[in-house]
């Protein structure tokens, strides 16, 4: 009997047809509620997940189950812990989305410097003087700072290199040599957040890392830079970010992710002109889904085949 896999919400064919040409069956979900996921997993031993979590009643939920492939990079919604006891993999694709969400941070902080979405608003209005009465700025000479210099962070460091940016960052856990040497490495946040005129965070979302951007952090920026978040919402206090975009404290902020998802967009920052905000789309490139569902697909796949993952998040006991 082929090993089945239940596919909670719908993924690009690229993986589906990847676990189907190893004999797979593939079980699509009748709904995203966890119930929904509790009633469908039952009778599963693996389970491809994008933006689900997987809770505890999830998991007891399936007797079966054997290994979690997450659709994407990160895990903050996954019982991680829980899975281990159980003995069940959780893989993901770290190599999936990460130039994708490194372009997008590279086009808000474009769009940052050339207040696009005014000049375009203003333009679409009939207001061609715009042009006058509007200057932007340059990214040449400026100095990008960069919070977490993991695959991502790294990756924009390349890609601003080619605008002429002076680039430093921090990152306490990344090992020297990986560095590379066009970066300044600084030894803590608070240099990079005086230094930057463009702060962009690139970090998992841990405890340690919640607000790691509150109102002393911003207070540190210059009043002519810019805060760019791709990475997680909870890294940054939104609140103490509103109140700075509207005092001046910086210049403005460009943002994929939010405390909370969806967020409310009757929110004050949703109303500030110093504010770009885009609904976390930075990963959801064409190519980039197509990697993470063939990436989660392969994570199931060596483990049901009885094979050490390529990309493993946990490393239960056999």
């Amino acid at each position: 009997m082929a090993y089945k896999v239940l596919i909670p919400e719908e993924i690009a064919p690229e993986g589906k047809e990847y676990l189907r040409e190893k004999g797979y069956e593939i079980k699509m979900g009748s709904g995203l509620t966890e119930d929904d996921i509790v009633r469908d997993v039952a009778d599963c031993d693996a389970i491809l997940i994008r933006n689900q979590p997987l809770t505890r009643r999830i998991i007891d939920a399936a007797p079966k189950l054997k290994v979690v492939g997450r659709h994407g990079v990160g895990v903050d919604a996954l019982d991680i812990p829980y899975a281990t006891e159980k003995g069940i993999w959780i893989t993901n694709a770290p190599l999936s989305n990460y130039k994708a969400v490194a372009e997008h941070t590279l086009f808000l902080m474009l769009a940052c410097a050339k207040y696009i979405h005014v000049v375009d608003r203003e333009f679409h209005a009939g207001n061609f003087e715009i042009r006058n009465s509007l200057m932007t700025i340059e990214l040449e000479g400026k100095t990008l700072g960069l919070l977490g210099l993991g695959r991502i962070g790294r990756s924009v460091a390349e890609k601003a290199r080619v605008f002429g940016m002076n680039i430093v960052g921090y990152d306490p856990y990344l090992p020297q040599e990986l560095v590379p040497s066009y970066v300044k490495r600084l030894s803590t946040k608070e240099e990079v957040l005086r230094e930057a005129d463009f702060v962009s965070l690139h970090m998992p979302s841990t405890a340690e890392n919640r607000h790691l951007i509150g109102e002393k952090e911003l207070s540190l920026m210059k009043p002519t830079a810019f805060l760019i978040n791709t990475a997680r919402g909870g890294i940054v206090e939104e609140g103490a970010l509103t109140q700075a975009l509207k005092a001046g404290i910086i210049a403005g902020c460009a943002l994929d992710v939010f405390e909370q998802e969806p967020p409310d967009t009757t929110a004050e920052l949703f109303q500030l002109e110093n504010a770009i905000l885009t609904p976390h789309n930075a990963a959801h490139t064409w190519e980039s889904t197509a990697r993470m569902g063939l990436h989660a697909a392969q994570g199931i796949h060596e483990v049901l085949s009885g094979q050490e993952p390529t990309w493993p998040v946990n490393h239960p006991q056999k």
